[in-house]
């Protein structure tokens, strides 16, 4: 045992860069009456001298190894995941701040207030527009340290980092691309007006970071919270996926992600936290914004979030930094002999932080220092206006850059840096800290001259109340600095950029002949797009750069041969030997994986697309993603993470398998899809289509790949697929346009099929799509044997037979307006899916023709899928019946 020596009780040691004696920090934090004081003292004392004779390396050793003792005596015990409320980087571990800090302040000042203009402008012209300055305001920091020190763009040399900005400081982005030149004043003035500027020759420059609106500036979507944070370590992941496959080296690449405290609520936002530290994503850098407030009032009013979030990221792995406090409270905390800053800090709830934010530095000297005579010494000496301008951490740029630096040089875990700050800092009593500064919008005039005074703007009082927006000279200090350290890091940021490669596409044949000339073989389609993209992956161009994603279900898609084939992507390689080893079909996982097998988490298997899906911009590298999964877990589940990747100008295949209410007899009311179409069709970049047939599935997928990496067109396709085996015929010669126009002329039966109009017999004409089609044929069949004439159109795509009358004026020349013209008849519509669906094209049906639908209305049930098509009326003789019923009218 080390010896304790009778000095020990008074041995210093370094807590955060404070000297201070350990023995009040300790106290404080103990929680439990000690029944030997002077034997915890004996304790601690040897642990003292441990760290001052052999250093920290074997202290951690030795609680390492005593940490193993007590689990295994059973004591329930576990260490503490909290540290105490201070700066994990002590002051001695900071390094030279290497910038100019009174440059880098003047200019994140000069972008605090033009955000504010921009916003308030806004307002005062429109008062509907709104905007948000608050956020900017405690983010500021945060941003500039990054932009001048950390946040690489793209260049030959560096590909560059990731940036996921948050989307309430957008106006902050803004107003430094107007330093750089990259927007003009009329740009500021037509914020949120996207409209309206084309007409005034500016660029509108939309709320949030949007790059659909904004496609050359804005590169992620984080307007929805919660999808910004998983996207980021799904992009940090796939990343270091290109990277072990040789496609591109990403190892000098970082991602880097700035949120809210508040958005950390949100489930996506800590859904993929393990996976982060399970990949030891150390590209991967959050930075949360603690200001302790979201739009209604504290985000842990009662707490304190940074610790709830130590405790959440340190237990999934992640390496944690704490920026706490910023410079000025260095001192007092060294001159804090007794623990009593601690002490008032563990006390302190986030609610009650946030009240001394909103007051002044009187209100924080009489209740802050006030509460005991310990902290009233430590306040002595200080003005009000001294205790006023006491920073949190994330307002301190030195500091800052010490925990960026930190988590940037950091190894073999992703790392979150939990800074704290002030919401609205520096909007005064206009806004810190209030309840109401989310939603603030209006300053008057003297908010606006104090706004002024507090940042030392060199503005007159009538610039500053009529929010004149402020741009130092080209030749100035502040404009030299800034473009020369955007220069060292390869230039401005954010920026969207889209050159990549053209990727060739086979001869459709040389894949897919099977699926076009079918021969009446029974498969489903679902295994014919399986048969496909095995052929695909065999393409010597085309193939390495196809992206395979399933959550957890390859096996229930017959995708299993594609495990030996191409192999699963794992980090690490395969550490065992699977048990099905010897099977065709083992489980293979490979560094050089090509498939993303991202377990029960369809968040992140569309995380994960998105990745793949808009590799072609973030890394100049096109990727072809297909992602397979139960179409009832894809738009139902997350289409709002759908939409984000929409947004993001995303390329690639989602293939809904399993598709319809019917077509997945057994499984029941969540697991059968009735909606999801309905749900595409409202992505304007999204082509969805409902293939019965394996040839019609294959000009699809020919079609699509073409498009999104041979024409680089900036969309992507939603394929549903079913899993039900039955004759696949072969495509009718000259059709492929028609396919992919949404609908073409598949069969005529009975009477009239030959002679058409004059036939005297009556005339009815069906439409089906996917699994349904096959019971519209059957129907035909039933009608021609009771002497009626029936014209059978497949469906392939209702929205983009919608989309195609919709772009037509007049209606008269749309794709179904001429497919019908053609036939006679009532027509009767019948769809897997609810009848909002086939109702969609309603408008298009020549008049004077009678136009019903059948669909899946309702929940679903559990049972054969003969008897769930009688149950919803879509089998073929409900759906005979409803055509007699039409000619009987």
């Amino acid at each position: 045992m080390v010896q304790i020596g009778s000095t020990c009780a008074h041995r210093l040691c370094t807590v955060n860069g404070m000297n201070a004696p350990f023995e009040p920090l300790l106290n404080t934090m103990l929680k439990t009456h000690d029944i030997d004081p002077e034997e915890t003292a004996e304790w601690r004392e040897a642990l003292l001298s441990l760290i001052g004779t052999q250093g920290s390396a074997r202290a951690r050793q030795i609680l390492d190894e005593l940490a193993i003792v007590a689990r295994q005596q059973r004591t329930g015990w576990q260490p503490e995941l909290n540290t105490p409320y201070m700066n994990t980087i002590a002051v001695d571990e900071q390094p030279v701040f290497p910038g100019d800090l009174a440059t880098e302040e003047r200019l994140v000042a000069i972008m605090r207030w033009n955000a504010l203009a921009m916003v308030v402008r806004a307002n005062q012209a429109y008062g509907e527009l709104g905007g948000h300055i608050a956020s900017y305001a405690s983010v500021a920091d945060l941003f500039e340290t990054g932009f001048h020190h950390f946040f690489h763009a793209r260049t030959e040399q560096h590909r560059g980092d990731l940036v996921f900005f948050q989307p309430h400081s957008a106006p902050g982005v803004y107003a430094r691309a107007f330093l750089e030149g990259r927007l003009s004043e009329a740009d500021l003035l037509h914020y949120r007006q996207e409209i309206t500027a084309s007409a005034d020759g500016a660029r509108g420059l939309s709320s949030y970071p949007h790059p659909w609106l904004m496609p050359d500036f804005w590169q992620f979507p984080t307007g929805s919270m919660g999808l910004g944070p998983i996207s980021s370590i799904y992009h940090a992941r796939f990343m270091r996926y290109l990277t072990h496959r040789q496609l591109q080296d990403c190892s000098a690449r970082k991602v880097w992600g700035v949120f809210g405290d508040g958005e950390m609520d949100e489930p996506e936002s800590m859904s993929a936290l393990t996976l982060a530290a399970r990949e030891k994503l150390d590209n991967l850098v959050w930075v949360v914004n603690c200001n302790l407030q979201r739009l209604d009032g504290p985000v842990r009013g009662n707490g304190r979030i940074i610790d709830e979030l130590e405790k959440l990221f340190a237990g999934a792995g992640w390496n944690v930094i704490k920026l706490v406090w910023g410079s000025d409270w260095d001192g007092l905390l060294a001159r804090d002999t007794t623990g009593a800053l601690l002490r008032a800090f563990a006390n302190t709830v986030d609610g009650q932080m946030q009240t001394f934010a909103a007051k002044d530095g009187r209100f924080n000297r009489d209740n802050f220092f006030g509460q005991n005579e310990e902290l009233a010494r430590l306040a002595q000496g200080m003005t009000d206006e001294q205790i006023d301008r006491l920073k949190r951490g994330g307002h301190d740029i030195v500091k800052i850059h010490a925990a960026y630096a930190a988590a940037a040089a950091h190894q073999g875990q992703p790392t979150v840096i939990l800074a704290h700050t002030k919401k609205g800092f520096g909007m005064g009593s206009a806004g810190q800290g209030k309840m109401t500064t989310h939603s603030q919008k209006k300053f008057d005039e003297q908010d606006l001259i104090d706004y002024r005074n507090r940042f030392d703007l060199p503005l007159s009082d009538e610039q500053a109340k009529g929010l004149a927006f402020y741009k130092p000279a080209d030749d100035s200090a502040e404009m030299r600095y800034l473009r020369e350290h955007r220069a060292n890091l390869g230039g401005s940021l954010p920026k969207r950029e889209t050159l990549c490669d053209r990727l060739p596409v086979p001869a459709l044949a040389s894949y897919g002949q099977f699926a076009l000339q079918a021969d009446g073989k029974e498969m489903s389609t679902t295994m014919a797009f399986v048969r496909m993209l095995g052929n695909l992956l065999k393409d010597r161009q085309l193939g390495p750069r196809i992206v395979p994603i399933v959550a957890d279900e390859a096996r229930t898609f017959g995708m299993a041969n594609l495990f030996k084939q191409v192999g699963i992507y794992s980090s690490v390689g395969q550490r065992y030997a699977p048990e099905d080893i010897g099977s065709v079909l083992s489980y293979r996982e490979a560094t050089d994986g090509q498939i993303l097998e991202e377990g029960i988490s369809e968040a992140g298997a569309i995380a994960s697309w998105t990745a793949a899906a808009t590799s072609y911009s973030v890394h100049g590298l096109a990727m072809l993603p297909f992602y397979i999964y139960y179409s009832m877990f894809g738009f139902q589940r997350v289409g709002d993470a759908i939409w984000a990747a929409a947004d993001q100008r995303a390329r690639g295949f989602f293939l809904g398998a399993t598709s319809g209410r019917t077509t997945l007899g057994g499984e029941g009311l969540q697991h059968q899809d009735g909606s999801s179409h309905l749900v595409a069709a409202t992505i304007p970049n999204c082509k969805a289509y409902d293939p019965a047939f394996s040839g019609e599935l294959a000009v699809i997928l020919d079609a699509g790949m073409r498009e999104m990496v041979e024409q680089q067109a900036d969309v992507f396709y939603y394929v549903t697929l079913m899993n039900e085996n039955y004759a696949q015929p072969d495509l009718p010669a000259g059709v492929e346009a028609d396919v992919l126009r949404g609908g073409y002329r598949f069969g005529a039966y009975g009477p009239g099929a030959s002679d058409g109009a004059n036939s005297k017999a009556p005339r009815v004409t069906l439409l089906g799509s996917g699994a349904i089609l096959t019971e519209v044929i059957k129907a035909a069949h039933q009608l021609a044997a009771q002497g009626v004439g029936v014209e059978v159109l497949s469906i392939t795509s209702w929205s983009e037979l919608a989309r195609d009358g919709m772009a037509d004026a007049t209606g008269t020349s749309s794709h179904l307006m001429q497919l019908l013209s053609s036939t006679h008849g009532p027509v009767i519509a019948a769809t897997d899916y609810v009848r909002a669906v086939p109702e969609s094209v309603r408008a298009f049906v020549p008049e004077g023709r009678r136009y019903s639908t059948l669909g899946t209305d309702g929940f679903g049930r559990s049972d054969t899928r003969a008897a769930l098509r009688r149950f919803f009326a879509v089998d073929a003789d409900s759906i005979a019946q409803a055509a007699l019923q039409a000619l009987a009218r």
